[in-house]
């Protein structure tokens, strides 16, 4: 039996600090992903004494970083779109952020490349957008811009006002119907475009947000129209050295606070007496006690997996089987010895079908030939994530999750090779023959590595009925002193949603005096 204090794989510093909060309540934090960490850090700042256990080598989660042969690769979130909530965990540590990590903005945004060879960019300045959208479509200036003052609106209601505040009764939704209905949060997303703007390619341009976050655009709320006004605003970033730089710095500021991260912990079971979490037993036996156990493993994982079927009531073996999940993504991270400089640091390849090759993914699950492709890109603007000379990349395309039934371990190869042939045609003529490193990551590395249900890439899909109230509760419906952050919970995916979860703890844990 053990509390957490000592142990030969802590990586975490600041003993003496632990020491003198030897008194202190005990907060178990499963999983070292942003949830995770930024959890742990918003705790350690209320006084409770915290350890971070982490199944892999390493911390990150979705945000692990590869390195090999001299190439840096973020294993998953590339873009911030939120700054603000960085910035907020280092301000309750006592220090900036800017003396840690650098995040340096972007323009464009990203470019999205279409299959006629036109393309269209996302720019950080209002008046650039208004002539992008001009040059693509004159007659779709003035919907643009009601798009924008949509966006604008369920931003300050779904973002500013509801991004941090738990849902843990019905009546806090049935309290914001009239705001829902006013907002049209009852259409899809694509819906609310295609009620403003009439070009194609603009009504992809302004609705294929969802994919970043797991959703199919066609059929999750509207409410995630807030992404374009929180992109204007907050604009789009990237971290100087990787994104793990981030996860580098909050692991600082928790070692700070004198919290423990031990990596090669993973968590079997969490411990319940009388419907009240008491810590958990990891893989080998060893139990470590807590007041409080905060998941950031993936939701269903969490339930169906490290929560007895016996203590639960609302998110049951049955429940959790009916739910709808994301799609998962087929990812190819490779470092060529060239550069090629005219490829931006963010560009999206559309495919020759949008809602057809949606639906393929989400609703019949089949691995099409055709494809949409994110291209992430960092040496476009910070070169130190490569050797002298050299490109790293990776390539993502979004494919159904594993009730699918696609075999990996035959056709991950194969499918490979389709989008290098892709990538030649359009972006990098003979990069083939350049390639000094290559990993593939596949929906099965999501169900192994990150303990995804069904390697579903971004947990719940967040359709209307799969979202706030309905959603995973941050503070468990079943077990008391369990909460719960990250993707699949409130508010949803993505690195703004991801830190928004944490946030909401502060409403709903007790004060560690309580404990006293």
């Amino acid at each position: 039996m053990s509390d957490g204090e000592s142990t030969p794989v802590t990586t975490g510093g600041g003993a003496l600090a632990a020491r003198a909060r030897a008194g202190a309540p005990h907060a178990v934090v499963i999983g070292a992903g942003f949830g995770g960490l930024a959890a742990a850090i918003r705790l350690g700042a209320r006084g409770y004494r915290v350890t971070v256990l982490e199944r892999r080598d390493a911390p990150g989660g979705r945000a692990y970083v590869y390195r090999q042969d001299g190439y840096t690769f973020d294993a998953g979130p590339t873009i911030v779109t939120a700054p603000f909530l960085f910035e907020e965990l280092w301000r309750l540590c006592g220090r900036r952020l800017a003396d840690d990590v650098e995040l340096r903005a972007l323009d464009p945004f990203y470019r999205i490349r279409f299959q006629d060879g036109d393309h269209f960019d996302t720019r950080a300045d209002p008046a650039a957008m208004r002539e992008e959208v001009g040059r693509i479509s004159p007659r779709d200036v003035s919907g643009y811009e009601r798009f924008m003052a949509m966006s604008e609106a369920i931003y300050r209601v779904g973002f500013e006002r509801l991004g941090h505040v738990p849902f843990e009764s019905w009546r806090d939704m049935l309290r914001l119907v009239p705001e829902l209905v006013r907002l049209q949060s009852y259409r899809t997303i694509y819906q609310l475009v295609a009620a403003h703007v009439r070009d194609p390619k603009l009504r992809f341009a302004l609705s294929f947000h969802p994919l970043f976050v797991g959703g199919n655009p066609f059929t999750t709320t509207s409410v995630y129209g807030l992404i374009a006004f929180l992109e204007r605003t907050f604009g789009v970033h990237c971290a100087i050295g990787g994104t793990g730089q981030l996860v580098s710095g909050m692991v600082d500021l928790l070692r700070g606070q004198g919290g423990v991260l031990r990596c090669g912990a993973e968590v079997e079971q969490i411990l319940i007496e009388s419907g009240t979490a008491r810590g958990v037993r990891l893989r080998g036996g060893e139990e470590l006690r807590a007041d409080i156990v905060v998941s950031n493993a993936d939701s269903a994982w969490t339930y169906s997996r490290l929560v007895p079927a016996g203590a639960r009531r609302r998110w049951t073996d049955r429940r959790l089987a009916r739910s709808r999940y994301s799609m998962s993504v087929f990812v190819w991270y490779f470092g060529l010895r060239r550069r090629y400089p005219d490829v931006p640091h963010h560009t999206i390849l559309v495919g020759p079908r949008y809602r057809e090759h949606v639906q393929d993914i989400f609703e019949r699950r089949v691995l099409a030939e055709d494809f949409s492709l994110y291209l992430h890109r960092p040496t476009a603007t910070d070169p130190s994530v490569a050797p002298p000379g050299g490109d790293t990349y990776y390539v993502l395309s979004p494919v159904p999750h594993l009730e699918s039934g696609v075999d990996w371990a035959t056709r991950a190869e194969g499918y490979r090779r389709v989008i290098a042939r892709e990538l030649d045609r359009t972006l990098l003529p003979g990069f083939e023959a350049e390639i000094a490193t290559s990993r593939i990551v596949t929906p099965v590395d999501f169900r192994d590595e990150l303990l995804s249900v069904h390697g579903a890439a971004f947990g719940l899909q967040p359709v209307l009925l799969q979202s706030a109230w309905f959603r995973p509760h941050n503070r468990s419906e079943d077990v008391r002193h369990l909460y719960l952050v990250g993707a699949g919970t409130h508010p949803g995916a993505g690195l703004p949603g991801v830190l928004s979860s944490a946030r909401v703890l502060d409403a709903v844990v007790p004060d560690a005096r309580a404990f006293a």
